[in-house]
């Protein structure tokens, strides 16, 4: 198994072909996946939030469904993500690839290596985001005459609830562009195990503060559901294009210093 999916807000009722749903035992807990076809490719389907999204952000369990991933023998994760937009760069129904990101979540244990058994693991997220992965999503894109955008800061903040206006306009100060719950420490704990990583981020509302109405998250259900079909196509398209072979780009070194798998 080479190709993983992780399905945020919206994209939880994806279905594959001919699947099955395995649960994973780890360390940290068991996961539930599904094991099918998406047009060719065999891939693993992580709904992030649960089959009825009643997981909320903060309470996800990111170490068992990484780890989970790499014991069946992932080693590329596309994974899709509802952000806020900050930033002019980016409006409502926009797609966007993060390359870097910024954490401001605060309960969420972000690593494998917290010493004893598995020691210290201090990884380097130069290129958070795998460049190579994100170069083949840009270019499903453009085949099906998609306007992206290869990059952009993602702000992660702890979650359920939505950000301050004031956070928000603090965010914008410090570079961040788009805002979101869920990113990390998905994306550091992928990179740990040496798995490459990209995200699709949809713009699905204006941030607090500066659509000068309240945010609901029925607004953002609501944006993913007109994106849907999109969304489905651009997977599709990408899954396409991916190849098993290792891209020329350093993020199995990940976990280079460390003997876990």
């Amino acid at each position: 198994m080479v190709y993983a999916l992780i399905g945020g807000t919206g994209v939880e009722h994806l279905s594959l072909e001919k699947f099955r749903t395995e649960l994973i035992d780890t360390p940290y807990g068991s996961v539930s996946c599904d094991i099918g076809f998406w047009g060719e490719k065999e891939i693993v389907f992580l709904r992030r939030h649960g089959k009825d999204h009643r997981v909320p952000p903060h309470k996800i369990n990111y170490r068992a469904n990484i780890w989970a991933l790499k014991e069946i023998g992932v080693k590329k994760i596309l994974s899709t993500c509802a952000v806020g937009s900050i930033s002019d760069r980016f409006k409502v129904g926009e797609i966007l690839l993060p390359d870097q990101f910024l954490d401001f979540t605060k309960s969420r244990i972000a690593t494998f290596f917290e010493g004893g058994e598995n020691g210290v693991l201090h990884v380097d997220v130069t290129e958070p985001y795998c460049p190579s992965m994100r170069k083949i999503i840009s270019k499903a894109a453009r085949e099906m005459n998609l306007k992206i955008t290869n990059g952009g800061v993602y702000v992660c903040t702890e979650g359920p609830r939505f950000e301050t206006p004031a956070e928000i306009k603090m965010f914008g100060i410090l570079g961040g562009e788009i805002v979101g719950m869920t990113g990390v420490p998905e994306v550091i704990l992928a990179r740990e195990l040496g798995m490459c990583y990209a995200s699709i981020g949809l713009v699905t509302n204006i941030a607090s503060g500066i659509a000068g109405q309240p945010l609901t998250h029925v607004e953002v259900i609501g944006t993913m559901n007109s994106m849907k079909k999109i969304v489905a196509k651009l997977i599709n398209n990408t899954l396409g294009l991916l190849s098993p072979e290792q891209h020329e780009c350093r993020c199995v070194s990940g976990s280079g210093e460390a003997d876990m798998f």
